[in-house]
């Protein structure tokens, strides 16, 4: 089921498309010209290979943001099926972002132009990779939960996401340097759960170092309990579903 609705997902999503999946690469691609544009030339923040830098951070970051704002809608979005059939709602949102993550590993193909243009080579760091995708994937996953099923009670939750994701962009090192952030509020950055999936995105492909495995690790830990926590609160919720969509 999970690969028949991730699937079905990423069909009707470029259902009618002229250029069809092509634009999980290209979406990425614009961001990345728009926001190298307007940080580097006009803003002029001092950032060595400044693209490549961008890359690193925007890629995740879209799928994290898409993945978040996808799986709100993914119960409301899908009351017919719930209200004809029974099967694990839960589904509906793993398939959602694992559509989301598919688009990223499409976008992560844009790293082989960047790394021959900047002259750098692909080295054993990036053995890490898989570790922080899972990581993310449970992340998002256990905030997915939650949230999908809060809509279907609030759904003013999508608005207030939209917000909360604008927010959450300019608050973590994405478009400037962790460096940059002043000493006095650093600490709320270092707590920030998407700021360490970031930054160890960047330490792979940007300094091409081993990422601060600790953080990982202890981000892995609250990303399963989270999840735990998360799946308790879609099961006793679901029951309420099909009465509200």
């Amino acid at each position: 089921m999970v690969f028949y609705f991730t699937r079905s997902e990423i069909r009707n999503r470029y259902k009618g498309s002229i250029l069809g999946v092509l634009w999980a690469l290209l979406n990425p691609l614009f961001l990345l010209i728009l926001y190298s544009f307007v940080f580097s030339f006009v803003m002029k923040v001092q950032i060595t290979h400044y693209l490549l830098f961008l890359f690193a951070g925007l890629v995740p970051w879209l799928c994290f943001k898409s993945s978040i704002l996808s799986s709100s809608g993914s119960i409301v979005g899908n009351g017919g099926l719930i209200k004809k059939i029974y099967f694990p709602r839960e589904i509906l949102i793993i398939t959602s972002i694992l559509g989301n993550f598919v688009n990223m590993f499409i976008g992560l193909l844009l790293i082989v132009p960047l790394l021959f243009i900047y002259k750098m080579g692909i080295n054993i760091n990036y053995l890490f990779l898989p570790l922080i995708i899972l990581i993310q994937f449970l992340f998002s996953l256990s905030i997915g939960l939650v949230i999908s099923a809060l809509t279907v009670f609030v759904r003013d939750l999508r608005q207030i996401l939209d917000i909360i994701m604008m927010g959450l962009f300019y608050t973590t090192p994405i478009v400037y340097r962790s460096e940059m952030i002043p000493e006095k509020i650093k600490l709320l950055f270092r707590v920030n759960p998407i700021a360490i999936i970031i930054k160890s995105y960047q330490d792979i492909i940007y300094h091409g170092v081993v990422p601060d495995i600790l953080s990982l690790t202890l981000l892995g830990i609250v990303s399963i309990i989270l999840l735990f926590i998360a799946f308790k609160i879609f099961n006793r919720l679901n029951r309420w579903f099909a009465e509200h969509i």
